[in-house]
């Protein structure tokens, strides 16, 4: 199994940064892609921002310019600085793994959720 292990988030002033890490284990085989989605107060789950194996970024657009994201092939891990953070990026934050387990199968994978509060 794969296991991706969320730290960061918490509470900060409009305008501050937080960073956000996620580490996958466990049986990774290949990793086709790797990043963060969130989830406001009474919205869906959206995707914030991903790296897929060849290196090439995604971001939303309400993030782009603000977020960047970095990878650690080496440590099966995505890093996403948030800097100048707004209240209406407050939210539940999940990372996301699209894994290979084996030469064949693969599957997504999520943290457990990190909590981004961003007061005004």
């Amino acid at each position: 199994q794969v296991h991706l292990a969320e730290s960061g988030g918490g509470l900060v002033q409009a305008g501050g940064s937080l960073r956000l890490s996620c580490v996958a284990s466990g049986s990774i085989f290949r990793i086709i892609s790797m990043g963060w989605y969130r989830q406001g107060p009474g919205n869906q789950r959206e995707l914030v921002a991903s790296i897929n194996a060849g290196g090439a970024r995604n971001y939303a657009d309400s993030v782009k310019g603000r977020y960047t994201l970095f990878r650690d092939n080496a440590k099966n891990s995505v890093d996403l600085q948030m800097n100048s953070l707004k209240a209406e990026d407050t939210g539940t934050y999940y990372c996301n793994g699209r894994i290979y387990v084996n030469p064949t199968n693969w599957d997504d994978y999520w943290g457990q959720g990190t909590q981004v509060t961003v007061s005004s």
